[in-house]
């Protein structure tokens, strides 16, 4: 199947042809995946935040929030949960909250890596490259960092003047660690438009990840941006349509964010190109302080119950649930079933952020 053009690009963005688009996606999604759906299991450790991130729930001057952070043991408990229910990989999950020292999460990667034969997924910020080394020593398989938009002035506005070259230098670090790195983006952002949108789409083309995540804009209380519109849901699907065409082995979920803004969207994304579900199994009395956007977890069932009914509506759309750990094929890993410990090297490196 030949790769879109810039002009084919731009004649799918702009919703000319979404029926030829989104059979054009899920096309691709099963010639690759087949109808298998990787689940994620996220458990959302602590909303704790030192940025101030405009867009974002878990910014630090938002006084509303209820702060929370979870134990060590309190984590590798709701690990257990994620492999009890035949989950194949644990995302680890929290804002940037550097009260967790390297060592105490290297603990908790080993202690998930003794327990389970499942994959570890890190989505911890800016944490520095020589933490991420011990941290893939200790077993960690995959790291998510997103880049939220690709436009440098409007990224260091966002993010409160933070650099986006430091953010690409450490998306790149993590691939030289041999980590499967994901990142992603937010489709509407205040100030952005399609063609902001085009060159969000090349930049992730162009960093080869093995995750790339798409989801709408959805404002948040007690942010700078809580009166912006959201973005638009089918803009979303569209991006997301279009990256699966460009990046055919590349794991795309199906976002929260769908969800939040229009019913039944994860699953929608599903038969557009999407591959992946990450739904919450963070304890139910902390699921909703992690509190991003609004529907950002959903609490009428508890986490297993939330859990079954996404697996009843995969099956019912004639696709897989599937308990692999579902790496993506675009390249060959190092095996990860065998334990790995920390070198001398790192944990003698890293001792200091004790």
């Amino acid at each position: 199947m030949n790769t879109p053009s810039e002009r084919d690009i731009l004649h799918y963005i702009g919703g000319a042809d979404d029926a030829s688009l989104f059979q054009r996606a899920d096309t691709v999604r099963r010639s690759v995946f087949g109808d298998e759906v990787y689940l994620r299991g996220i458990v959302e450790f602590s909303n704790v935040c030192n940025k101030n991130c405009q867009y974002c729930g878990l910014r630090a001057h938002n006084r509303k929030l209820k702060r929370y952070r979870m134990t060590p043991d309190e984590i590798v408990s709701a690990t257990d949960v994620v492999a009890r229910e035949g989950l194949g990989t644990v995302v680890l999950q929290s804002g940037d909250d550097f009260s967790y020292s390297a060592r105490t999460i290297g603990d908790i990667i080993s202690r998930i890596k003794d327990r389970h034969d499942i994959a570890v997924t890190l989505s911890l910020g800016d944490r520095g490259l020589d933490e991420y080394a011990y941290w893939r020593d200790c077993g960690a398989d995959r790291a998510l960092l997103k880049l939220e938009t690709g436009h440098v002035k409007l990224y260091e506005r966002l993010r409160c003047g933070e650099s986006f070259q430091e953010r690409l230098h450490r998306i790149e670090g993590l691939k030289r660690l041999g980590y499967e790195v994901g990142s992603g983006i937010i489709v509407g952002l205040p100030d952005t438009d399609i063609l902001t949108t085009v060159r969000d789409m090349v930049l992730l083309s162009h960093l080869e990840l093995d995750m790339i995540a798409i989801g709408p804009f959805v404002p948040s209380p007690a942010t700078p941006l809580a009166f912006n519109p959201a973005g638009d849901v089918e803009l979303s699907l569209r991006v997301s349509a279009i990256m699966r065409i460009l990046c055919p082995q590349a794991n795309i979920p199906a976002t929260s964010a769908l969800d939040a803004l229009l019913p039944g969207g994860r699953q929608t994304g599903l038969l557009r190109g999407c591959n992946v579900v990450m739904p919450s199994l963070t304890p139910e009395h902390l699921r909703s302080d992690y509190a991003i956007y609004p529907g950002k977890n959903m609490t009428e069932h508890n986490a297993v119950l939330k859990l079954n009914t996404v697996k009843e509506s995969i099956a019912r759309m004639g696709l897989v649930p599937s308990q692999s750990k579902g790496s993506s094929p675009r390249r060959h890993y190092v095996d990860q079933s065998a334990p790995r410990r920390p070198s001398g090297d790192y944990a003698c490196r890293t001792a200091q952020c004790g």
